[in-house]
């Protein structure tokens, strides 16, 4: 069979893996001069299986003030004039009570931990894979006593949830986060507490994706990848998604594979089909490590500041922050300069910050912070979008179990909760 992949961040280039390792004919097609070089290419470098609690929960309603009046705030609001802005927030908020949340949370936690899985998997078969991979566990540091408190209501909430032998969180004191990771010194008197969980990892997206391009070209001669080039629009005819028109030319297959981050709302829209996804733009900076005893060795997360930080190789990558605020990618000197303050507070000589490179990406987000994943209304057309700032870390699960799909086998994964409400029905019966 015949699969065009559209779009070639991590999301399309591990199904495009999987299918290519099924047998499958694969053509990539991406805007860009190459594999993940849009919201994949500088992220966090954190694979969350176990923190993927959404961004919607009900502690949002106390910050939505300072959201919308401080220009330092993690997650700023940047009103525009598009509609499509203003529903998202609206579903953002409707996705904010506790049942919601907790459902999405249950969700996600499936989805990250068949990635897991199927993370250590591909590198025990992949072994020459660079991508400074490394099991580096993670540590989530809290500042205030009751935020400290609602994690560890969230511990015990997920506590049972997770049918994985490695799992296991446990939260700690200051004392013993600092015995755990020494370089958090530089914040000696500023956490209470925090959050481990051993069995995190960390990588290199981007080195990531372009491993597995490598491989994908390398399982048949007939696998391409058209980078470069436009997707327009796709056709369709009686129910049936009958081709890609490209600045390329037209392209035609047995399946598509919708895959294009932000850009899908925009493909999908002239089929009538009203994909939730919005940008929320997050930066990053990474600066070459100069004393490897004051980088951290876990990865870290400061909750209150909604930054991270993972050590990839000689590097420290420090990311965070979501701008609501449209399409744009500049990138704004403030919000850079927030990162390096707050990484130059939290490990003081640890990086030579003044190297630093900076970057912004936009995270294709749904309101609830659940990927959209499977059928379409329309034969043919499969969906793998909407992961927002999880991408790397569900893009496995995402991957193999949309393989499978096409192959007309049981997905690896159970996609309850991530699936169009009767997209498989619709598509049958047009």
């Amino acid at each position: 069979m015949h699969v065009i992949v559209l779009g070639a961040g991590v999301v399309g280039v591990t199904t495009a893996y999987y299918l290519a390792r099924d047998g499958h004919h694969v053509t990539l097609v991406d805007r860009n001069q190459g594999v993940a070089l849009e919201a994949s290419y500088a992220n966090g470098g954190q694979l969350s299986y176990s923190y993927v609690a959404p961004l919607a929960d009900p502690g949002v309603w106390p910050k939505l003030l300072p959201w919308l009046l401080s220009p330092s705030s993690p997650v700023r609001f940047r009103p525009q004039l598009d509609p499509r802005q203003w529903r998202w927030c609206l579903q953002f908020l409707a996705a904010c009570r506790g049942t919601r949340s907790a459902e999405t949370t249950r969700h996600l936690l499936r989805l990250g931990h068949a990635s897991r899985h199927l993370m250590h998997e591909l590198l025990a078969q992949e072994p020459t894979l660079d991508c400074a991979y490394t099991n580096s566990g993670k540590l989530v540091v809290y500042r205030h006593a009751a935020a400290l408190n609602g994690a560890r209501r969230q511990v015990e909430f997920q506590h049972g949830l997770v049918a994985d032998s490695d799992y296991r969180q446990e939260v700690l004191d200051s004392a013993t986060c600092l015995k755990i990771e020494p370089a958090l010194a530089g914040l000696h008197g500023q956490i209470v507490g925090g959050v481990h969980t051993p069995s995190e990892d960390t990588a290199d997206c981007y080195r990531f994706s372009v491993g597995l391009l490598a491989r994908i070209r390398a399982a048949a001669a007939e696998n391409q990848c058209l980078f470069d080039t436009s997707i327009e629009r796709l056709r369709v005819s009686r129910g049936e998604i009958t081709g890609v028109e490209t600045s390329a030319g037209l392209l035609e297959a047995d399946a598509y594979v919708l895959a294009s981050g932000c850009d899908s709302a925009r493909l999908a829209r002239p089929l009538g089909l009203s994909l939730p996804i919005y940008p929320l733009k997050g930066y990053s900076l990474t600066a070459p490590i100069s004393d490897p005893h004051a980088a951290p060795t876990l990865s870290v997360t400061d909750f209150q500041h909604k930054i991270v930080y993972a050590r990839l190789d000689g590097q420290l990558r420090v990311a965070g922050i979501a701008d609501i605020g449209g399409y744009d990618l500049s990138i704004a000197p403030r919000r850079l300069a927030t990162l390096l303050a707050e990484a130059r507070n939290a490990f003081p000589g640890a990086a030579r910050y003044e190297q630093s490179q900076g970057w912004a990406g936009l995270r294709p987000a749904t309101p609830s912070g659940r990927p959209i994943l499977g059928h379409s209304p329309y034969r043919k057309l499969w969906l793998n979008v909407g992961h927002g700032a999880l991408g790397f870390t569900l893009s496995l699960a995402s991957g193999r179990a949309l393989a499978d799909l096409i192959g007309g086998e049981a997905p690896f994964v159970e996609l309850d909760g991530f699936t169009l409400p009767g997209a498989e029905s619709s598509a049958r019966s047009r």
